[in-house]
């Protein structure tokens, strides 16, 4: 059974007496105190199901630690295609994460993250597409999915979330994700903004996207990357300018008849190939095969032409800042963390952070003129860029927003 072993301390002197600072704070953590005790969330409003067709689509929800009924609602998705939702919950804006210092083997803990999205802005963690985390369908037929799918089920499940919760339909809404999810988010965004339009019920109170190191579009997010290996050092003046030669400058898809290009791209593995995708200051450093990251090299790059990013190695290194992600399957397949989750028995053989068995067609290769056209509406939008991260590249978000930005667009350094 989990136990707690860590609160913060900042709630330290509130759990020492119930004082309705305490009660708030409870009913704001809930989920966190109730999955940490491994008890039945009560009322099922705040991890539960939504039916659309016959799928039945598995969420998270966080209510702000704020004022919950003026502070923004966030849907948020993770990438892969495949990766749940609960890693942006453990991992990236969420109220909890393990507690990986303190552990020593068995079923590992969580504690409170302080520093959460959810201090000011309510959030729903959305297992999308059909097939992810505990999402699952009913019928064969529901089982394969696709980007303008996943896009589509993903507004139908906000429109159901939303008169299942009328108390958020009037705070401002925004559509968050990261990784693959950026190219599902502005597909999302503008079905709100038509469903609107249209007058659709419930009327969305849409305020703006979020995409962190975003996918775009499938031909710049490909070919970005020896750039960026270029422009970084990571790769010679020599070896790029025989790359750019022999390849055209297309370094996806690549004919397996061009073998000076092939050879180009052979090279470039070789000097990236202890490098990790993610943090390219750091060494490589990967998960195990049962736990693939997600990201797009499974999309852009083809096997035995432009993959020049390897394989997962069997097992993480102690200092791998990725160890933390082992911990998922152990806890997210105990029966007491299931049970406490009210996850349906049967539905799902066995949780995986990442599915790559998924049924999925990629039917969206660009959402550029998605950006365009969402930029010349009112709405606040986001891209965040790390220029470390080797998996969606900075140079490969910049076609997606115009050269002179509207009023609503602002870039940061």
């Amino acid at each position: 059974m989990v136990q707690v072993e860590a609160i913060a301390a900042s709630q330290k002197q509130l759990l020492q007496k119930p004082t309705c600072a305490w009660i708030r704070w409870v009913q704001n953590h809930l989920l966190l105190l109730l999955v940490l005790l491994a008890q039945p969330v009560l009322g099922g409003q705040i991890v539960k199901y939504i039916s659309v067709d016959d799928s039945e689509l598995f969420y998270y929800f966080i209510e702000s630690e704020g004022n919950p009924q003026e502070d923004p609602l966030f849907l948020w998705l993770t990438g892969g295609p495949g990766c749940t939702s609960f890693s942006g919950l453990l991992y990236e804006v969420g109220p909890m994460e393990y507690d990986i210092d303190n552990y020593t083997g068995g079923l590992p803990k969580l504690k409170y993250y302080p520093y959460a999205r959810t201090k000011t802005a309510s959030m729903i963690f959305l297992d999308a597409p059909v097939g992810t985390g505990f999402s699952y369908a009913r019928t064969p037929g529901g089982w394969p999915t696709s980007d303008t799918k996943s896009a589509e089920q993903s507004y139908q499940f906000l429109r159901k979330w939303l008169v299942e919760h009328p108390q958020f339909l009037s705070v401002q809404l925004f559509v968050g994700g990261d990784s693959y999810a950026g190219l599902t988010v502005p597909l999302i965004t503008k079905k709100i903004i038509d469903g609107n339009k249209e007058k659709a019920k419930p009327y969305m109170n849409i305020k703006g996207y979020l995409v962190g190191c975003p996918g775009t579009d499938s031909v710049i997010d490909g070919n970005s990357r020896v750039d960026f290996a270029h422009r970084m050092a990571l790769i010679s003046d020599e070896i790029y300018e025989n790359a750019k030669r022999s390849c055209n400058e297309n370094y996806i898809n690549v004919d397996p008849a061009n073998t000076a290009c092939i050879t180009a791209m052979g090279a470039i593995q070789k000097c990236l190939k202890d490098l990790s995708d993610k943090d390219i200051l750091k060494p490589k450093c990967d998960l195990s095969s049962q736990d693939h990251p997600e990201g797009p090299d499974r999309r852009f790059l083809k096997e035995g032409s432009s993959e020049f990013l390897l394989s997962p190695s069997t097992f993480p290194k102690p200092w791998c800042t990725t160890l933390k992600l082992t911990h998922n399957s152990i806890w997210a397949n105990d029966d007491g963390v299931q049970e406490a989750l009210h996850v349906r028995k049967g539905t799902v053989p066995r949780w995986e952070r990442c599915n790559n068995s998924l049924s999925y067609t990629q039917d969206v290769l660009s959402v550029i003129a998605v950006h365009k056209e969402l930029s010349r509406s009112s709405l606040e939008v986001l891209v965040e860029r790390f220029f470390i991260f080797f998996l969606l590249l900075p140079a490969a978000n910049r076609p997606s927003l115009p050269s002179r930005p509207p009023d609503n667009l602002t870039h940061h350094s």
